[in-house]
């Protein structure tokens, strides 16, 4: 399916409208810079609403005091006891959604609490996203320290990240919106491509992820998340391999890494329990991964 132009006739930069929800919960180290680099943007949300998640920390008061007399700006409060990763941001996120009208805005920006962006990173963003009507999803590029220096972080090229994720509103029609299971930031992309839409990324717009991903997992937990997502979203086995046989080798802890990813994805298949994506989906996602290996070395390991 080839997405429909109409909307963007008279889109421009200057006149596009964008939301950004941002669902939080204990990040009092990093939310006075996140909001900063917000209210520094040379194009300005048209509406933010801060989704606190049950914070049991200094968030809500830093939240209160950076934000206050900003009519454009809502703070919700949940009262969430639990914080399921990889879902419960997205019901968050969701309900911060529930509290606009969709056709108000052109894009909706899904934001986390622990990164910070350049003055420019939303107009470029859009700017490119109203030149090019074939974009439904896309982000900038992240950096994190690591051991003491900022790496800029590889991701596949048809993937945009989760933590900055800027999405068409008709993109986000065609797709029924962000699900609220783990997996939910490929399945998104699945859905996008399926419809006929662009999904990706720009390198040469770079935000800064305050807190490295998997910090609050672990690094094993984090490679058996990563192993159950990809069995969730319908990826084959050998991508599956050539990914596991890449961590075994190199990221930490060596060998361990690669078998923990395997497990992540062996014991859902072997429970029987249900996947994200239908057979069409999972077919679409196959073949994304297969152009990755056509790639080889280039592109396979982000």
């Amino acid at each position: 399916m080839i997405p429909h132009k109409e909307f963007t006739d008279n889109l421009t930069i200057s006149n596009s409208r964008y939301v950004v929800v941002t669902p939080v919960r204990d990040e009092a180290p990093h939310i006075a810079d996140m909001i900063k680099s917000v209210l520094e943007q040379s194009k300005k949300p048209d509406r933010w609403i801060i989704v606190d998640d049950g914070s049991t920390d200094q968030t809500a008061d830093i939240i209160a005091t950076h934000t206050q007399g900003i009519d454009w700006i809502t703070v919700l409060k949940t009262k969430s006891t639990q914080r399921n990763l990889g879902s419960a941001e997205i019901i968050a996120f969701n309900r911060g959604i529930n509290e606009i009208q969709i056709i108000d805005f052109d894009f909706f920006v899904k934001l986390d609490g622990d990164v910070k962006l350049e003055p420019n990173y939303f107009q470029e963003i859009l700017g490119r996203m109203v030149l090019d009507p074939k974009w439904g999803i896309t982000s900038g590029v992240y950096c994190e320290n690591h051991d003491g220096s900022w790496i800029t972080i590889k991701m596949p090229s048809y993937h945009a990240a989760g933590a900055s994720k800027v999405i068409r509103r008709e993109c986000y029609k065609a797709i029924d919106g962000f699900v609220a299971k783990k997996g939910w930031d490929t399945l998104d992309e699945i859905r996008a491509g399926l419809n006929g839409w662009q999904t990706g990324h720009f390198d040469d717009i770079i935000f800064t992820h305050l807190k490295p991903e998997g910090i609050a997992m672990g690094k094993l937990s984090t490679h058996r998340f990563h192993g159950e997502i990809y069995y969730q979203t319908g990826g084959g086995g050998l991508f599956l391999f050539v990914k596991a046989l890449h961590r075994m080798l190199f990221s930490k802890p060596l060998l361990i890494g690669g078998m923990t990813l395997i497990l992540g994805y062996l014991v859902p298949l072997c429970t029987g329990k249900p996947r994200l994506v239908n057979n069409e989906e999972a077919h679409f996602y196959k073949k994304m991964l297969n152009k990755r290996l056509l790639k080889f070395p280039r592109n396979l390991f982000t």
